[in-house]
């Protein structure tokens, strides 16, 4: 499966942007934005790779926001009732 990505530009250069989330940094292609006058802090959609769509920092902000809550989720999921074992499963 594969998201997109809210991430923020740090750099242009061409058709190419620079740009960071989450501590990671990923190369961006710019050419499905053509058109669109990006600038540095601009936040973009990043989906394979590629800006898909630019965002508003609130946008990109909820986005993250709503990541956190569903790899808590997972997390809280893959802990669950039979995560000590079978003497912690409801019934044992």
């Amino acid at each position: 499966m594969c998201l997109a990505v809210p991430m923020q530009v740090v750099a242009i250069d061409g058709w190419l942007a620079h740009c960071q989330a989450q501590g990671a940094q990923r190369v961006v292609n710019l050419m499905l934005l053509d058109g669109l006058d990006i600038r540095l802090g601009d936040h973009l959609v990043v989906h394979a790779g590629n800006a898909i769509e630019r965002i508003s920092a609130e946008r990109a902000a909820e986005a993250w926001a709503l990541y956190a809550q569903m790899l808590a989720a997972a997390d809280s999921h893959e802990k669950g009732p039979h995560a000590a074992g079978p003497e912690g499963a409801a019934g044992a």
